[in-house]
């Protein structure tokens, strides 16, 4: 991506901060900006369930970013671990996409050889997800590295399956992201809607879902309230960002996210919808604002 901040950069600095143990992430140092006293809010319809990815919004210390999020209407924040999570309850604000147990996003279920570090990392956490009181834990399926689909399936299937009791135990999701291998993570193989859907009919379980990106997946297939409505019944979580750039969701972009808005909530959808677009207006909170009313259908 054409940023400087990008969301493997950011990942990375999360688990080098965020373990399982909850040891402080990088994130809480950095410098709080003002919030904007001009911003004007309007109750929202309730349609959508909003959250915010926090990696988006790192200029802003987690406190400041909770505050100003619940000023737009935004009920969760999107990839937190153990570490934010008192601050979110402050709040009353939802971690809506845990994370933490994994490694990064190229070395995931896919490759046997992480298995260990993996199932060590989930099996930790998926207690402590639940014991907070959230739901949705994000996992990866790593790169290709030459694998077919069919041996990609194979192994995380091995990986996942010895996980899914613990999950179901717990009534905890294991929710991997769906990203496009064209632009932004060259090689990854969980880069088509039925790509992550053949994986979760081979899982067969309510605790195995995908998250499903609209900016990654407008990017490597497009044809994206179709796939949506197609496959819903497998999709446990939405993030947003304008296409081409990974900015703004507005009319400088081509996606017409009040049209797939309308569409996610045709099927019944009742998790979140995150906005993970970074922003290029100066005034970042007022990029958020606008993305919500957009998505507020």
């Amino acid at each position: 991506m054409s940023t400087n901040l990008n969301r493997r950069a950011a990942i990375k600095g999360i688990l080098a901060g965020t373990t399982i143990m909850g040891i402080p992430a990088g994130f809480s140092a950095l410098a709080m900006p003002k919030s904007n006293p001009d911003i004007q809010f309007r109750p929202l319809k309730g349609t959508i369930n909003h959250s915010v990815a926090r990696w988006c919004f790192n200029d802003f210390d987690i406190e400041t970013l909770c505050i100003e999020a619940k000023k737009i209407g935004i009920t969760g924040i999107d990839l937190v671990g153990p570490k934010d999570w008192p601050m979110l309850k402050k709040y009353d604000l939802v971690s809506t996409m845990c994370n933490g147990a994994e490694i990064n996003l190229v070395d995931g279920f896919n490759d046997q050889k992480f298995h260990e570090t993996l199932l060590k990392n989930y099996t930790e956490m998926i207690p402590l997800v639940a014991k907070a009181g959230y739901k949705n834990l994000i996992c990866f399926s790593g790169s290709r590295r030459g694998k077919t689909d069919e041996e990609g399936w194979s192994n995380c299937v091995l990986g996942l399956q010895k996980l899914i009791p613990l999950a179901e135990k717990h009534n905890v999701i294991l929710v991997m992201e769906l990203l496009n291998s064209k632009i932004d993570h060259k090689d990854y193989q969980c880069d088509r809607t039925l790509w992550g859907v053949a994986l979760a009919k081979r899982l067969n379980s309510e605790n195995f879902k995908l998250l499903f990106d609209i900016y990654h997946m407008q990017i490597d297939e497009g044809d994206v309230i179709r796939n949506i409505s197609d496959n819903h019944q497998y999709i446990a979580h939405y993030h947003t960002a304008g296409v081409p750039g990974r900015n703004e969701i507005d009319d400088t972009q081509e996606l017409n996210y009040t049209a797939i808005m309308k569409a996610i909530v045709k099927t019944g959808f009742k998790g979140f919808v995150g906005q993970e677009f970074i922003p290029k207006n100066p005034d970042k909170l007022a990029s958020l604002q606008q993305a919500i009313t957009i998505c507020d259908v």
